[in-house]
């Protein structure tokens, strides 16, 4: 092979990323989000893939026919959308998190796993109408350490037989829609308190264990069809006490590849992530993963690296060639599975208008979903205060896809009377020096606080949010008589710490979905039970 072919072959084996906005100048994260010159480039010289992240479904869909005219080969366009095609891009429907339709299955788990299967349909349809073929879902992490903070309502539960049974329902409704499947991250990222992130999880579970509970969702799903596994960024010292699951031979050619069992398409986390990338240089961790069995290396730090330390590796005999022809085969059968779907669903698409990318059936699951999970109680007293403060709690505002100046959190308690004050790590500080006093009520001015608390894991947050003392915070305002209400919305294991410390008289709701529709319905139930 010409050594020109050979770099060509090995850029096939690259997902890089790149905005769903058209211009440059839109991209909300340009340190990994290619330029559009950049882009264009690396698809010309052979990259196989790209990952999009933010735009709307209009853009997306534009994007995707652009991206695709610039390539010679066919493409995998994916993208993270675990709640939904609205989780990343405007416009598609934004799903309640997974671990809302694991709550159900606990007392429903029929209804559970009809919803599963529903919620792949609607994030297959919606991903293939916008050019997408690969989705990168299910999570099949259990989320058995509610330390955890990066997975949290990710999960589909807390348990191997929750997760198993929903996953594989998700997977077979995805799978129905012509795009492929991700299983994620191998072999479990449910047990950690690290964000792989940010920094390397360590794990000491040993092979007995990781039979027993870890990988018992990645067995099933795989058993059902799933397309592709990803990797995770952790070190399982039991299994291999130099290498993470991503550059492991151990996990991935002898426990995945052997003992799961599975023979299909293989793609690490993205190899920027901190746990790999502040330990090992971009072309050695691209060699050290594609050498331990990965097919497929998600955003390399730096593309032309990987692609020249793979080829040097091949060329030098330290990588056998049959290596990079099992790892194209694998590629190329997952794409001729794609093209066997598209005729029949091209014709089903076509009987729909431009603008009915959410159908009826998705409107309902939306519904259903946010229905089901959310609590709410209403004993005391949630009124028209013209001296209130509505307290909210974000992550951050750039961006904060939940926190537009239309959203429900802000306009339904301001119209109760309510003066909106909103903190984060770039806006107002709430707290003082005072481990009994936390809150510096005298920054907010008088009048009683209605609490709203956006709080979940999310990548690249780590521990901040479980840092930040709400439950005394909690209670100081309970002590002054000047908690009016609380919304949690997101982690449920926060929820049940507030919950349980509340007067009775302190009405409060919790929903695990952030999103507008069940900041609406949250609010509506309490302003409206408390007219009755």
């Amino acid at each position: 092979m010409q050594e020109s072919d050979l770099r060509k072959n090995v850029a096939e084996l690259l997902i890089v990323r790149a905005s769903g906005h058209a211009y440059d100048s839109q991209r909300q994260y340009p340190k990994w989000e290619l330029s559009n010159s950049e882009l264009k480039r690396l698809l010309k010289i052979g990259v196989g893939g790209v990952i999009f992240f933010g735009g709307t479904t209009n853009e997306l869909e534009q994007r995707s026919k652009t991206i695709r005219s610039l390539s010679e080969k066919q493409l995998l366009l994916c993208a993270d959308i675990e709640e939904g095609l609205g989780q990343r891009f405007q416009g598609g429907t934004w799903l309640a998190p997974p671990f809302a339709v694991g709550s159900i299955y606990r007392q429903e788990p029929e209804r559970a796993i009809s919803l599963a299967e529903r919620y792949g349909i609607c994030t297959g349809s919606q991903a293939r109408r916008c050019g997408l073929n690969w989705v990168l879902a299910p999570v099949c992490d259990i989320n058995n350490n509610p330390k955890n903070p990066v997975i949290n309502l990710r999960a589909w539960g807390e348990d191997a037989s929750t997760v198993a049974d929903l996953t594989r329902a998700f997977n077979r409704g995805l799978s129905s829609q012509g795009v492929l499947s991700c299983a994620k991250h191998f072999p479990g990222h449910g047990d950690t308190s690290v964000d792989s992130h940010l920094e390397l999880p360590v794990l000491q579970h040993d092979l007995k264990r990781l039979k027993e509970v870890e990988l018992l969702p990645f067995k099933e799903v795989i058993a059902s069809g799933a397309d592709s596994v990803m990797t995770a960024h952790l070190l399982l010292p039991k299994i291999d006490p130099h290498n993470p699951a991503t550059l492991s031979e151990k996990v991935i050619s002898e426990l995945l590849r052997k003992e799961v069992g599975f023979d299909g398409l293989l793609v690490t986390d993205a190899l920027v992530m901190a746990a790999i990338a502040q330990r090992y240089g971009c072309g050695e961790a691209a060699v050290m993963a594609f050498h331990a069995g990965a097919d497929l290396l998600m955003m390399p730090e730096n593309p032309d690296e990987a692609i020249k330390a793979i080829c040097e590796a091949l060329l030098s005999g330290r990588i056998p060639l049959k290596r990079l022809e099992k790892a194209l085969e694998r590629r190329e059968k997952a794409l001729t599975k794609v093209n066997m779907f598209s005729p029949m669903l091209q014709k089903k698409d076509n009987s729909l208008s431009r603008f009915e990318l959410e159908s009826a059936e998705d409107q309902l699951l939306v519904d259903e979903l946010i229905n089901s999970s959310i609590e709410i109680r209403t004993e005391g007293n949630f009124a028209i205060n013209n001296d209130g403060i509505n307290l909210l709690r974000i992550d951050g505002i750039f961006p904060c896809p939940f926190l537009s100046s239309l959203a429900p959190a802000l306009l339904i308690p301001e119209k109760l009377g309510y003066r909106t004050v909103v903190c984060h790590q770039l806006g107002v500080n709430p707290w003082q020096e005072n481990p009994d006093e936390p809150l510096a009520l005298d920054r907010f001015g008088d009048g009683t606080v209605f609490l709203q608390l956006f709080m979940r894991g999310n990548p690249f947050r780590g521990d901040s949010y479980k840092n930040e003392p709400w439950l005394a915070a909690i209670r100081q305002l309970q002590r002054h008589n000047r908690l009016s209400g609380l919304i949690v919305y997101g982690c449920p294991y926060l929820w049940k710490q507030f919950a349980a410390v509340l007067a009775p008289s302190i009405p409060y709701a919790y929903s695990p979905a952030q999103n507008s529709l069940a900041q609406e319905r949250v609010l509506s139930s309490l302003v409206q039970e408390e007219k009755m």
